[in-house]
């Protein structure tokens, strides 16, 4: 028997829990040390001077600021509904599976289990615009896919974040992507800010620098935050090419991806089919209403595409 790694995907639902603890466990670690730890002290020691009240107020203003904006953006991903295939929804058939495939999908519910037709099992894999999921026994619109993990299709799918406990897909990756900038930036400004003191700790400069503990969380905060920022900034650039050509993680790997890649409208289309159109909303996880009257793709049903390129659909 074939060993199917599938049968472990729902562990990594218990995985993606402890992931949740693990940010937040980091997160406390780096606000202690950055504002009890060095900051806080700084600004109200008695032999402050005028430079380090300055630098102390604005690093915690900034350090609050991009906190509270990484938490909405990362709880955004977690809490939102990626997108699933709607119970009614169905595709827009071909002439030669029209009269077999329409009656199928006013028949089928999801779990029922029914048999489909010999002849449309075989027709739509291979077909452009008809696909069907046999595990969630319904059509699946374009580039819509399974996640074993979650046990159900989802819409524009990129990929499955054990660190979100979700799937990033047509309507939260743009909430992901705000996360991963955010966090770029805030790792960014613990790791400038507690260099000085990471310096100290080995050169031994500061001989009152503090408790063992105080030491520790500074010394733990700036790897920490020195790694996510450098990783995190891999992620950022990856997603930014996937981004400027339209095209998910899910795509690049199959490889479907290529300059005559259909859905590829120009970068300020592909940009705005996943932030939207209205500037004001682009560095908050939310959209304008208009906009989600005005763009399609931000539901994750439908995609407008160039007219004069084709290619199989994902």
């Amino acid at each position: 028997m074939a060993w199917n790694v599938f049968r472990f995907c729902t562990g990594l639902r218990i995985v993606g829990s402890i992931m949740i603890v693990v940010v937040l466990a980091i997160v406390a670690v780096s606000y202690y040390a950055v504002v009890i730890a060095s900051y806080i002290p700084q600004l109200l020691g008695p032999a402050a001077s005028f430079h380090d009240i300055i630098l102390a107020l604005l690093v915690l203003l900034l350090f609050h600021a991009l906190l509270f904006m990484l938490l909405w953006c990362y709880f955004s991903v977690v809490l939102t509904d990626p997108g699933s295939v709607p119970q009614a929804w169905s595709p827009a058939m071909d002439e030669d599976l029209e009269a077999e495939a329409v009656p199928l999908a006013s028949a089928v519910q999801p779990g029922l289990g029914i048999n489909l037709p010999t002849s449309l099992v075989h027709s739509l894999p291979h077909n452009s615009k008809v696909r069907f999921c046999k595990k969630c026994n319904h059509f699946k619109p374009p580039r819509c896919h399974h996640c074993s993990v979650c046990g159900r299709c989802i819409l524009k799918m990129d990929h499955h974040c054990v660190w979100v406990v979700n799937c990033v897909g047509a309507r939260n990756y743009k909430y992901f992507l705000l996360f991963l900038f955010y966090t770029f930036l805030e790792t960014t400004l613990v790791t400038l800010a507690l260099l000085p003191h990471f310096i100290a700790f080995f050169t031994d400069v500061e001989e009152d620098s503090g408790s063992p503990g105080k030491l520790a969380a500074t010394f733990l905060g700036f790897v920490l935050n020195l790694a996510f920022a450098l990783s995190v900034l891999g992620f950022l650039i990856m997603h930014a090419s996937l981004v400027a050509g339209n095209s998910t993680t899910i795509e690049a790997y199959e490889k479907k991806v290529s300059a005559k890649w259909k859905y590829d409208l120009g970068r300020k289309r592909n940009f705005e089919q996943v932030f939207g159109a209205r500037k004001s909303y682009w560095l908050i996880p939310s959209y304008a209403e208009e906009d989600m009257r005005r763009l399609p793709a931000l539901h994750g049903l439908d995609f407008p595409c160039k007219p004069d390129v084709g290619g199989d659909e994902l």
